[in-house]
């Protein structure tokens, strides 16, 4: 089988590596003429574990292709798949610019039926808009080649995004043909043969369920960094209540651990778009617009507690940053919390120096020579007033508190995601700050 990807970014670079993976024909296709080059030389534009080398090994076996020319890769192809970007608006709605040209872009080359599937993040209603457009685009055209449209949203996780494409939880297909159907269930057979199920529905339900899923989790995020503030405020131990909480199955482990907020490319952008999307069809979402403003709050806790501890005056004062990726084990800069920390640091006339394995040359793209980027994280703790621990890189988890010590001109961590033991760090002499727990 052949299908071809438009759009090699963070979801059409993985899923054209992982459809190649179980052995399907795959062309992945970009506008950009040195991304494209670079992928056909095993270089791949973004930093996810596992996915250079299975990039490198099915481009070698001649599975997996790029190109820049969409009229050239359409040969043969029943299924295409739209995965470009759909930044959000000044007003939160996501731009379908991109969308509807690609959906125009088929139907100017198609020369026989295509399933065109959506596997970009779109608001309710956008199937029926490249609907729209490739029929424009065929009509323009003075002929009436048969075609249908389908909703594949993606659920990867940043960092373990590969694994989560060859075993997820679900596959959502949003389809309202017979036809369309059975492309994607041949598509998908090898992951049902190992027990991944497809879960078939109607194109707007498809295409909510991206969003609602997005939205839920970042809901369980804003209410644990709600509760872990109100714990500071009582005098419990957030710790404790996660653990506590966490084992109801009912709610389960996952994604209840307070920090400095959610970022990254999918939360803040698709519970914006939901919300935009209800308010056009006059409905007021009021638990995501708590659920938002929670969010961007948390962002600033850290920087309370530092101007607190240090009798509101920041001016001359130098930090370590360890972590800028808005998680760990990847590269992406988009809404890190990283981000707010320092340019709140900055403005109240502090210096930076700053250390993430992976993220610094996403992060110079943003931040450029506004602050210091260390060699390693022990380097950005020389004669710094305190650290801020941003993102829970594995390597930050077990650091030599001694060295540290002897680095740090004062023994101050303002943990942003309770990464050390309260008593521990006590222990160590550490005046140590952490998210909706108990300081000692």
């Amino acid at each position: 089988m052949k299908i071809t990807i438009v759009g090699t970014g963070y979801v059409g670079l993985v899923t054209g590596a992982c459809f190649s993976e179980v052995g399907i024909e795959v062309t992945c296709v970009d506008i950009d003429e040195k991304k494209i080059e670079n992928l056909k030389n095993g270089i791949i534009p973004i930093y996810e574990p596992g996915l250079e080398k299975m990039v490198q090994r099915n481009v070698e076996k001649n599975r997996l292709k790029f190109s820049t020319k969409l009229s050239e890769s359409l040969a043969g192809v029943n299924v295409v798949f739209g995965a470009v970007g759909t930044p959000p608006g000044e007003d939160g709605s996501a731009d379908l610019k991109y969308v509807l040209q690609v959906a125009g872009e088929v139907g100017k080359n198609m020369t026989g039926y295509v399933l065109m599937v959506t596997k970009s993040t779109v608001p309710v209603g956008t199937a029926e808009k490249v609907r729209i457009a490739l029929k424009k685009a065929l009509d323009d055209r003075g002929t009436n080649i048969p075609f249908d449209v389908a909703s594949n949203p993606e659920f990867l996780k940043e960092g373990d995004a590969v694994n989560d494409f060859l075993k997820p939880d679900r596959i959502v297909v949003g389809v309202d043909s017979e036809k369309a159907e059975e492309l994607m269930s041949r598509l998908y057979k090898p992951f049902t043969m190992n027990g991944h199920p497809v879960i078939f529905m109607d194109i707007v339900s498809a295409e909510m369920t991206k969003y609602a899923a997005n939205s839920m989790l970042a809901t369980k995020i804003s209410f644990m960094n709600d509760i872990a503030n109100l714990c500071e405020i009582v005098g419990a131990d957030v710790n404790m209540v996660r653990k506590g909480i966490g084992s109801d199955s009912r709610i389960g482990q996952y994604f209840i651990y307070p920090g400095t907020g959610y970022g990254g490319s999918c939360f803040p952008k698709d519970v914006k778009a939901l919300i935009k999307s209800a308010d056009d069809f006059g409905y007021s979402m009021e638990v995501l617009k708590s659920v938002e403003n929670v969010n961007e709050r948390q962002k600033s806790v850290l920087i309370a507690k530092a101007m607190k501890y240090f009798d509101k005056d920041l001016r001359g004062k130098t930090f370590a940053i360890w972590g800028l990726s808005f998680k760990p084990q990847t590269d992406d800069m988009r809404e890190a919390p990283s981000l707010v920390v320092i340019r709140k640091l900055l403005e109240a006339g502090a210096k930076i120096k700053a250390y993430d394995p992976v993220a610094m040359e996403e992060a110079k793209k943003v931040l450029g020579d506004k602050i210091e980027y260390a060699k390693d994280q022990y380097e950005a703790l020389i004669d710094a007033d305190a650290l801020f621990l941003i993102t829970e890189w594995p390597e930050f988890k077990f650091p030599n508190f001694t060295v540290m010590a002897r680095l740090l001109k004062n023994k101050v961590i303002f943990d942003g995601r309770n990464v050390y033991d309260v008593e521990e760090m006590k222990e160590l002499g550490y005046d140590y700050f952490g998210i909706g727990t108990k300081r000692l």
